[in-house]
């Protein structure tokens, strides 16, 4: 499948108009492109541009409600519990996130977990809210059931992403992970590029590895078993309960401590999904000098990407740094973009009566697109 590339600007543009054209305000629809954007920017295409469909999806059939407003249900002066109402996700997550660095650079700590919410996007957008203002940040969220539990055949836990981000120089440390092997999205994007899953991601109805992206993501909306492995694999050998665990305490900071819905459960309800995040900032202050601390971690960053290399290795890096290269290069040279997204963005510019050629001038599909429906 190939790649068109356009310019942040265009993009930026696409999608404030997109999300307004739908009923966002400017601030809001500002907010929400400005964390799919950021994906892409990272070189994260499974939770930029190509969630668009989702979005449009989770609009159409009343699960993210365009009015909502977050509202905090439990305070105290480090934690708040807040109901999202079943607002769009990146907006409750902002708010949620707002919340815990006050709280911390309040009392050195703030924690807070969110339920009745819906998909927010990358985890890591939130941590990095934290890092940016000299606080350590923490991110987590569950999902629709898609990890299969190690000795199941049936998902029961979602993606459940866990990201951190710590200041640090030159580069902030920024990671941020899902439990599972991959995400949804990964599926996605080799479906709609029509390649077979890589061995070891994925498995059937009947718990055997299977390399078919339409028939896994089948059985994951039909709730039909099967899934996608958890982090190391399907079995104990490769340390596959340690991804189901991960994930379980992705669960825990998300939907228990929210009483929300856990996965298993998400997106199984008329009119919402239920999704849960958790969110936590805590200021280094709290421990000595915050400079020092972080003169101390840069350090050992600097020393990891020192270390001797592997046999035929180049490059040794530490979490984030690749994140801000692709950063620089695309601010610089455009967003790739897939064929198979461009189709989406098209269809979506058809139902919301915009002009697709006043945003992407010159784009025509491929011919073996006709009648591509991508994840719609």
């Amino acid at each position: 499948m190939a790649y068109v590339t356009w310019s942040l600007e265009t993009l930026e543009r696409f999608c404030k108009d997109v999300f307004t054209t739908f009923g966002f305000s400017v601030e809001e629809s500002a907010q929400i492109s400005d964390v799919l954007l950021t994906a892409d920017l990272f070189g994260i295409e499974s939770h930029g541009m190509q969630r668009m469909v989702r979005y449009h999806k989770g609009i159409e059939k009343g699960q993210i409600h365009l009015d909502a407003q977050p509202e905090v249900v439990f305070e105290t002066p480090i934690s708040a519990t807040i109901d999202g109402h079943s607002a769009m996700g990146q907006l409750v997550s902002v708010f949620a996130m707002k919340k815990a660095i006050e709280k911390a650079k309040t009392c050195g700590i703030g924690i807070v977990t969110v339920r009745e919410s819906n998909h927010y996007g990358i985890a890591g957008y939130y941590a990095k809210m934290a890092s940016d203002q000299g606080l350590i940040g923490f991110s987590c969220t569950n999902s629709e059931a898609i990890m299969v539990p190690t000795f199941a055949r049936q998902a029961m836990i979602g993606s459940n992403p866990i990201a951190v981000a710590v200041p640090a120089d030159p580069v902030p440390f920024l990671f941020d992970a899902s439990t599972t092997v991959v995400t949804r999205g990964k599926l996605e994007m080799y479906n709609k590029m029509g390649k077979p899953l890589p061995e070891g991601w994925a498995l059937d109805e009947n718990g055997v590895p299977c390399s078919e992206a339409p028939r896994v993501l089948s059985n994951i909306v039909g709730k039909n078993g099967g899934g996608i492995m958890p982090l190391g694999g399907s079995s104990e050998t490769l340390g596959s309960h340690k991804g189901y665990g991960w994930g379980m305490v992705a669960e825990l900071f998300s939907s228990i401590l929210s009483q929300g819905v856990t996965s298993n459960e998400c997106c199984t309800f008329e009119g919402r999904t239920g999704i849960c995040h958790g969110f936590a900032a805590i200021d280094p202050a709290a421990f000595g000098d915050p400079d020092a601390i972080r003169e101390h971690f840069s350090e050992y960053l600097k020393e990891l990407r020192c270390a001797p290399l592997a046999d035929g290795a180049t490059r040794i890096y530490t979490h984030g740094e690749k994140e801000v290269l692709a950063q620089e290069h695309r601010r610089k040279n455009g967003v790739p973009v897939n064929d198979g997204t461009m189709v989406e963005l098209l269809d979506l510019c058809d139902y919301l009566k915009l002009d697709f050629a006043s945003y992407f001038p010159g784009y025509e599909p491929p011919a073996e697109f006709a009648g591509f429906a991508g994840n719609y």
